[in-house]
């Protein structure tokens, strides 16, 4: 597991996301629209700020709560990206570059969240440290004072 959320590739790709809305709003007709520009770039930051602040928590229940709305705001970006289609205020390249940065990002979210399900791992701040199954019955033995025991080390 990476040690920052800067090091995970879907961070690092919702961060294009974000460059790229910015980059598409700032153009002169799309920039009018206050009220859309707005929306498209607080739905691609809160990816990037989802996935970031659900690492940040420590527990994988907690990141994986944030990984599924850091999804729902992907899907949002990718309908901003039609409205502005619609509106004329992007070309038919523009959306495309867009969706699929967006849809790319949804995939990688589910398959980290399906790979988080089924880990054994809880999250840092449940990091304990698991004693072998022999420091196991080398505990035991010494627990019990048990002599002359196959594990005991000479």
């Amino acid at each position: 597991m990476p040690k920052s959320f800067e090091e995970l590739p879907v961070w690092q790709k919702a961060r294009e996301l974000v460059n790229y809305t910015y980059g598409l709003t700032g153009n002169n007709l799309f920039s009018r629209d206050f009220s859309l520009v707005d929306q498209i770039r607080r739905a691609s930051a809160s990816v990037m700020s989802n996935i970031a602040e659900g690492f940040e928590r420590g527990s994988n229940a907690e990141f994986i709560h944030f990984l599924y709305i850091a999804k729902g705001s992907a899907g949002e970006v990718r309908t901003q990206l039609y409205i502005a289609l619609d509106q004329n205020y992007i070309s038919d390249t523009e959306f495309r570059k867009g969706y699929n940065l967006s849809k790319d990002i949804s995939g990688q979210l589910s398959g980290f969240i399906d790979y988080l399900k089924s880990s054994r791992m809880k999250g840092e701040k449940f990091n304990v440290k698991h004693k072998s199954w022999r420091e196991e019955v080398e505990d035991f033995t010494k627990q019990f004072n048990i002599q002359n025991s196959r594990f005991k080390k000479e």
